[in-house]
């Protein structure tokens, strides 16, 4: 289980918060589900803001409901490897399963070259995926030295 902060971690860890977006559609947001957890976003912001002495751009606002990307954001890292997403979507040929799929979420992380090597050796039998299609995900995270 990952506690709410380590969630908090990962967030401010994964993008430049600081940095002002274009559009509503791409703005940095934490969404909160009851007062601890408002609490520990306001916390987490405020601490970032002191080490990193800038204004976060972050909003910090109720969570009420949850809207998927379009089509075009999702899976992105398999969207751009043919192969991959081929296997992916012959295991998953209905969209709302491949876009559930835990693992083609993983699968999709990892070729975007996040994640532990060792962990993707120990969990990628249970993928589905052909010799050659594992062949090109390990390939990946070693590329980057993961």
């Amino acid at each position: 289980v990952i506690s709410y902060q380590e969630l908090l971690d990962v967030f401010w860890d994964s993008h430049n918060p600081a940095r002002p977006t274009l559009s509503v559609q791409y703005k940095s947001a934490i969404f909160y589900h009851d007062e601890e957890q408002k609490r520990l976003a306001l916390e987490s912001k405020a601490r970032l803001e002191a080490d990193q002495n800038e204004i976060i751009l972050t909003d910090i606002l109720p969570y009420s409901r949850f809207y998927l990307a379009e089509d075009y954001h999702q899976k992105y890292y398999l969207r751009n490897m043919a192969d991959l997403r081929k296997e992916m979507t012959a295991i998953y040929p209905d969209t709302n399963d491949f876009i559930a799929s835990t693992a083609v979420a993983r699968v999709n992380g990892y070729a975007g070259r996040n994640g532990d090597i060792e962990v993707l050796q120990q969990e990628i039998d249970s993928y589905g995926l052909s010799p050659a299609a594992k062949e090109r995900l390990l390939s990946l995270l070693a590329s980057e030295g993961q």
